[in-house]
């Protein structure tokens, strides 16, 4: 044996073909997953854009889908609040009408009320009147008498502010005409014109008092004697004359007697 034997042998590396096929095999796999990885990547970024398309196509739906259901919520406020102002102004209408007829039909009782008393006065001053007349019918004085007093004083004179026995104005003359009967009159024309009973001059009755100008503002007054003729004191010029009607038309009569 030789004294070498012992010792191991420096070896070669192995053939470089080997090496070459190792290093063209991991190259080839790395190429190939480098291609894979290429081939891949856009198929993956395909399906990533799709997959946003469709993402976007559902929230411009479901924001369309929003949009419309805040546009029908606001329709049905505004729908409702538009029906509760017409309820509202039909209620107050309501009230209105209600509160107008209520008060038309309080003054209706009023008016009512008002006429029914005047209409009760108007017969208590008529009866009253009427009984007053029949009083004085049958004592001394009466209507007669009173015609029989102005008949009297024709031809006295017309001073202002007399009220007789010699001389008289016209309200001097009938107040004093009266006074006969027991009736008081007022000493002025205006304030005799408002008393008694207003009647029409075509049922004119003897002791009437005639007065010219408005009840309650009369310049003139004199008394219906009968036959169409009336006795006055008129003016200094003509004194207490006894004339016709048409002579010096009044402008109404009232009845005391």
């Amino acid at each position: 044996m030789s004294r070498n034997a012992h010792i191991p042998r420096h070896r070669k590396p192995r053939s470089s073909n080997v090496n070459r096929a190792l290093r063209a095999g991991a190259t080839g796999g790395v190429l190939g997953a480098v291609a894979l990885t290429t081939a891949i990547s856009p198929a993956s970024s395909a399906a990533e854009k799709q997959d946003e398309a469709a993402e976007t196509v559902e929230l411009a739906s479901a924001s369309h889908t929003v949009e419309q259901s805040t546009a029908k919520a606001a329709d049905s406020l505004k729908t409702n609040a538009l029906q509760r102002q017409v309820d509202q102004a039909e209620a107050k209408a309501a009230d209105s009408a209600q509160d107008a007829a209520h008060t038309a039909r309080k003054k209706a009782e009023a008016a009512k009320r008002k006429a029914e008393a005047a209409r009760k006065e108007a017969a208590a001053d008529r009866a009253s009147r009427t009984s007053e007349r029949t009083t004085l019918s049958a004592g001394s004085g009466n209507v007669a008498g009173l015609i029989s007093f102005l008949k009297a004083q024709v031809g006295k004179s017309y001073v202002m502010g007399a009220s007789g026995p010699s001389a008289y104005d016209c309200s001097g003359l009938t107040q004093a005409a009266f006074k006969q009967l027991g009736v008081s009159l007022p000493r002025t024309s205006q304030a005799q014109s408002t008393q008694g009973t207003s009647v029409s001059m075509d049922s004119l009755q003897q002791g009437d008092l005639l007065y010219w100008g408005g009840s309650g503002s009369a310049y003139h007054v004199g008394v219906y004697v009968g036959d169409g003729k009336f006795i006055g004191a008129q003016n200094s010029s003509t004194g207490v004359v006894e004339k016709p009607l048409d002579y010096d038309p009044p402008t109404g009569a009232m009845r005391l007697l």
